[in-house]
C-alpha cells in the first residue's frame, strides 16, 4: 500500500531552514492538500518528496520504503507541474505518451493506455493537436494525462491551478476530484489556496514558517482551529477575532470587551481577568436571537452584497469584523442593524499569550 511518511524532515540552504523538522503520515489512496502562504515550506516539502530538492535531514518513504537516496525516476511518483510542462513541438497524444516511450514500452500497448487516458480526461478530440492549441484547462488535464498513464504509487501535484481564470479553476478542480476517487491514488496536493484545500482534501496540512501549525479534515480544521493562524488562513471571509477579558465566576465564563458581555464555552483552564481572544466564524453569528446567545450592540459600517448572501462590515476595538448572512432577497432589515447574538457553542477561546485554542471543558 502506498503510504507516504515523512520523519523529522528538513531543508536547509545555507543557515537557513526553510522546513523545520516537520512529521506527516499520508494513509493509501489518501487526498491530502499542504497550504500555507508563501514561504511557508509547502512547495520545498513536494519537491523533497519528488526528489527534486536534497534532503537535509530526516526521512522520506513510500510504502515503507526510504527514498532519500534514491533518484527521481525511481520513486514511482508522478507530479503534475504549476506551468504544464508540455512539449511544445509534441502532439497531447504525443506529450501523454512521452513517458511511456522513454521506458520502451510496446507501441500497442501505449496507443491503448492513451486511449483510456484521453477518454477519462475528455481528451480524445484533442489528440492531434499541440499545446499552443489548448485552452488552459485543455493543458493542464494533458499534464494530468501524463502523469496517470505512469500509473504511480503517488501523485504529487504543485499548484497546478494557479495560472487558471477563476472559471477554469472551479471547473478543474471538481475534475481533480472525482479524477482522484476513480484511479485512488495517494495524493499529495500544495497550494497557498484555501478554497482550494477545502474542496479537494481528505486531509489539510496548514503550514506556516517551515512548520506544521495543524492537521486535520477541513471541517476539523473549520471548526476547531488550532491556533489563531489557522483560524484566520482557513474560511473565506477567516474568522472573526476580537480581544477580551475573561470573567469567571459561578455564574459561568464570559468574555469582556468594549462594554459588553458575551458568553463563553466552560472552561476549565481559563482565569478570572485573564487576556483572551475569542474567535468566531462570519457563517455563525445570528442576527436574530437564538438560545443560549449574547446579544452584542454594534453598528453596520458597509453591506456587501453577494446576491443570495451578504457580508456585514463593522469594527470592534477598531479591528474589522464581518457577518455572512442570507439577504433571501432583501437588504433593508440589514442596514439598520444593531444587534448581533453570539452563539456560546460557535466561539473558539484563544490564549492571547500563546495564540493557541483553549479546549472546552467538555471536549477533554
Amino acid at each position: 500500500m502506498s503510504t507516504v511518511k515523512l520523519k523529522n524532515l528538513v531543508k536547509s540552504y545555507g543557515d537557513v531552514t526553510v522546513v523545520q523538522g516537520i512529521n506527516l503520515e499520508v494513509k493509501p489512496k489518501e487526498f491530502v492538500v499542504l497550504v500555507g502562504p508563501s514561504g511557508c515550506g509547502k512547495s520545498t516539502t513536494l519537491r523533497m518528496l519528488a526528489g527534486l530538492e536534497e534532503i537535509s535531514g530526516g526521512e522520506v518513504s513510500i510504502a515503507e520504503r526510504v527514498i532519500n537516496d534514491v533518484a527521481p525516476k525511481d520513486r514511482d511518483v508522478a507530479m503534475v507541474f504549476q506551468n504544464y510542462a508540455l512539449y511544445p513541438h509534441l502532439t497531447v497524444a504525443d506529450n501523454i505518451a512521452f513517458g511511456l516511450r522513454i521506458r520502451k514500452v510496446p507501441k500497442d500497448e501505449i496507443r491503448k493506455i492513451v486511449t483510456e487516458v484521453a477518454e477519462t480526461l475528455e481528451l480524445t478530440p484533442l489528440l492531434e493537436r499541440r499545446p499552443a492549441d489548448l485552452s488552459g484547462g485543455q493543458r493542464q488535464r494533458v499534464a494530468m494525462g501524463r502523469a496517470i498513464v505512469r500509473h504511480p504509487k503517488v501523485f504529487l501535484f504543485d499548484e497546478p491551478l494557479s495560472n487558471l481564470d477563476a472559471k477554469l479553476r472551479t471547473q478543474m478542480r471538481a475534475e481533480i476530484k472525482q479524477l482522484h476517487k476513480r484511479l485512488g491514488v495517494t495524493s499529495v496536493y500544495v497550494t497557498h489556496d484555501q478554497v482550494e484545500a477545502m474542496t479537494l482534501a481528505d486531509r489539510i496540512v496548514v503550514m506556516s514558517n517551515g512548520k506544521i501549525e495543524q492537521v486535520g479534515t477541513p471541517m476539523e480544521l473549520f471548526n476547531s482551529p488550532a491556533n489563531t493562524f489557522v483560524a484566520t488562513f482557513i474560511g473565506s471571509p477567516p474568522m472573526n477575532l476580537i480581544e477580551a477579558t475573561a470573567e469567571v465566576s459561578d455564574a459561568g465564563c464570559y468574555a469582556l470587551f468594549e462594554g459588553q458581555r458575551c458568553l463563553l464555552p466552560t472552561l476549565s483552564q481559563l482565569s478570572n481577568g485573564e487576556e483572551i481572544i475569542i474567535g468566531i466564524r462570519p457563517e455563525y453569528i445570528d442576527i436574530e436571537p437564538t438560545e443560549n446567545a449574547s446579544a452584542i450592540n454594534v453598528s453596520i459600517d458597509l453591506v456587501e452584497t453577494l446576491g443570495s448572501e451578504a457580508l456585514l462590515h463593522c469594527k470592534f476595538l477598531g479591528k474589522p469584523f464581518v457577518i455572512k448572512v442570507e439577504t433571501h432577497g432583501q437588504l433593508t432589515h440589514l442596514e439598520s442593524l444593531n444587534k448581533l447574538y453570539f452563539r456560546q457553542n460557535a466561539i473558539t477561546v484563544f490564549d492571547k499569550k500563546t495564540t493557541n485554542a483553549m479546549i472546552a471543558a467538555d471536549n477533554k
